[in-house]
């Protein structure tokens, strides 16, 4: 199976152009993605930086015939002409999908730095490796405090699932409301992130469960023991970090480890203020 995370920034590259058929290029550039998770797609906002207001669902999703689309909403906002504007994660599949989930992550008031509404999408995808669980999420990039709680909760509904991995298939509730899908122990956690490999988050996302749930491998550090992270942000010049920093990760249950091959950086590309990641799981 081969992953690719990308927050794309709506589209909006380093020369401040909005341009989804450069994103589609670069995707296809680099390889062929079983699964395909970005960050910051909008549908509807013409006050983003470049954008006339697109559906960029839309528009992606004709750039990637064959795939499913699941997108996760979190901010949902009226545009002020009678419809609303969207601006969340999507999960691009093209392996079968079971149930999908779209977790509003916590928001808690904090009356003096900015913060905005996160999501988690999870859905189940069935690959050669076997059934797992993807999750994409985009956590706050100002408040430290915000990133702690959205973390916490990511952990937290990690354990449920594990724990609803064990219900038995109820035969009597086939294609009703209550019929049981599988829900896979072992998951890929992946996205922008907004803290540095160095960062007491990064551990928090690293650290054991107090139950039988896998605790998470960073993919980097799988393939890359003692090496500090790549950067994926501040490679090309960006207004929020003063040098170059790792933001965006791949996590894996450590079960998966073993399928792990590949960890790949685009370092080139400027169609986003932030660069593509990849693993390759075998």
């Amino acid at each position: 199976m081969k992953l690719l995370s990308w927050n794309i920034q709506w589209g909006r590259g380093i020369d401040g152009r909005v341009d989804l058929s450069r994103i589609l290029h670069t995707i296809h550039q680099i390889d062929e993605f079983d699964v395909i998770c970005l960050q910051e797609v909008a549908v509807n906002f013409p006050n983003l930086p470049g954008s006339r207001g697109e559906n960029q669902v839309v528009e992606l999703s004709a750039g990637l015939p064959g795939y499913t689309a699941i997108y996760g909403v979190a901010t949902d906002v009226p545009d002020g002409r009678g419809g609303r504007s969207l601006f969340g994660n999507v999960i691009f599949s093209r392996l079968p999908v079971g149930q999908v989930w779209r977790h509003l992550l916590p928001w808690q008031a904090e009356l003096t730095t900015p913060s905005m509404q996160r999501v988690l999408i999870e859905a189940v995808v069935t690959a050669d490796i076997g059934s797992l669980r993807v999750m994409t999420t985009h956590l706050e990039y100002y408040s430290q405090y915000q990133r702690k709680i959205q973390i916490d909760a990511i952990r937290r509904l990690h354990v449920e699932a594990c724990t609803m991995s064990k219900r038995s298939f109820l035969a009597d509730e086939k294609g009703g409301t209550f019929e049981v899908f599988s829900r896979p122990i072992q998951a890929l956690l992946c996205g922008d992130l907004n803290f540095s490999a160095t960062s007491p988050e990064r551990m928090d996302i690293l650290a054991p469960f107090n139950s039988d749930a896998p605790s998470f491998l960073d993919t980097w550090s799988v393939l890359n023991p003692g090496t500090a992270h790549a950067p994926t942000v501040g490679i090309h010049p960006v207004g929020f970090v003063d040098q170059p920093e790792c933001f965006d990760f791949i996590f894996i249950t450590d079960e998966l480890a073993d399928c792990l091959r590949v960890h790949g950086i685009d370092s080139v590309t400027e169609a986003s203020d932030h660069q593509p990641v990849w693993v390759e799981l075998r």
